[in-house]
């Protein structure tokens, strides 16, 4: 035997193992790795005559609160179960919820004798997620699969919810961030090119923007609610059959927070056709054919609990998350790429280059993305 092969088998006998506790008396046909993550590690676990699942071990250098995270999960999953049974989908449509599968010991998780954190989720069947837009159809189908998502948490108390990631898209914490990194560094050590000198002018000339969703939220004009935190394409599933939305998934970011950061970072990542990881970043557009279908889809559901305050901060929203990744980015190029895994030493400052790129192009386009706003109300 080979030791490749001597290295296959070790694995699944070690996969076996954690599968046995979630499905103790299971015949397991295959485990395989799945999926394009680079977060946790996923399996997808094939049984004989049962349906299959995902198998996750959490990387808790990122979920620091894993417990946590698997506590909203469980609270997620039973209400929206609770909700669709109540709900009254369109016809034709169906609409599914990640399941948390427990122990023999009834535990949300596993946890291994070397410290380990796994945890099982039923598997979303006859579904494929995508990593870019499709056509005009999969856009409206992204916005629809985030409207259901509100719709059916809107009424979820986000108290319910643990705020397992603290700070995550407020603004105000990462121009603060930005402004302490500056700080620590000379001027002498920043290096000086057009692209650094654009970033800074940049950050430089929007001293505002920064804190207009937080504001809003402190001056009561919106809410919390409950999110998913990164609504990104391949976190909606679209059915095989009918191409419609069916799911969504990657429930590690749901927590209290404001539904302005999903929308506008869907719409940020959703409608950029060149992509983030474009080396081309000075033709970098946001689509508003791209947005208009998006949000078409999310509002067919939306408009029945959003406020007159929430339709005035849609356009603030898609704009402002889109200069909040930037600088994120730019931040961490700055700060010598502590954050965010690279591949070349300019590789956040080329990423924020994109993300200031398509916020200028939101700018540029603010009456006509207005417009399709009002237009769909």
């Amino acid at each position: 035997m080979t030791d490749k092969s001597e290295t296959i088998n070790k694995t699944f006998n070690q996969l076996s193992k954690i599968v046995s506790q979630f499905k103790p008396n299971a015949s397991i046909a295959d485990i395989r790795p799945y999926g394009s993550g680079n977060i946790n590690n996923t399996f997808l676990v094939t049984l004989d005559h049962q349906p299959p699942f995902i198998m996750q071990c959490l990387n808790t250098k990122v979920f620091c609160q894993p417990e946590l995270v698997m506590d909203n999960i469980c609270v997620l999953s039973d209400y929206v179960s609770q909700r669709l049974q109540q709900f009254d989908l369109p016809s034709k449509r169906r609409w599914l919820i990640p399941q948390v599968l427990f122990t023999k010991d009834q535990r949300h998780h596993h946890l291994t004798k070397d410290g380990f954190f796994w945890r099982a989720i039923s598997f979303i069947d006859n579904s494929q997620s995508f990593d870019t837009i499709q056509d005009l159809n999969h856009a409206q189908e992204i916005g629809y699969g985030l409207g259901m998502f509100h719709s059916l948490l809107n009424n979820l108390s986000p108290k319910q919810l643990a705020d397992t990631l603290e700070g995550f898209h407020i603004t105000p914490r990462y121009l603060k961030h930005y402004q302490q990194v500056l700080e620590t560094l000379e001027t002498s050590n920043i290096k000086t090119s057009p692209e650094i000198n654009y970033c800074l002018q940049f950050i430089s000339d929007r001293p505002n923007l920064p804190h207009i969703l937080e504001n809003a939220k402190e001056l009561g004009k919106l809410k919390l609610r409950p999110i998913h935190g990164d609504p990104k394409i391949n976190n909606i599933m679209i059915d095989c059959s009918t191409q419609q939305a069916v799911a969504m998934i990657d429930l590690d970011t749901v927590k209290p927070g404001l539904i302005h950061y999903d929308i506008g970072d869907c719409l940020r990542s959703g409608c950029n056709p060149l992509g983030e990881e474009t080396a081309d970043w000075s033709q970098v557009t946001f689509d508003p054919k791209l947005a208009e279908a998006m949000l078409s889809g999310y509002l067919t559901i939306a408009e029945d609990f959003l406020t007159e305050n929430d339709y005035q901060y849609i356009y603030d929203s898609i704009r402002l998350l889109a200069f909040e990744l930037g600088l994120r980015f730019f931040t961490d190029y700055l700060a010598g790429n502590v954050y965010f895994k690279v591949s070349h030493d300019e590789h956040n400052l080329a990423r924020a280059l994109v993300q200031f790129k398509l916020t200028e192009s939101i700018e540029q386009q603010e009456v006509i993305i207005k417009q399709i706003i009002a237009n769909l109300r």
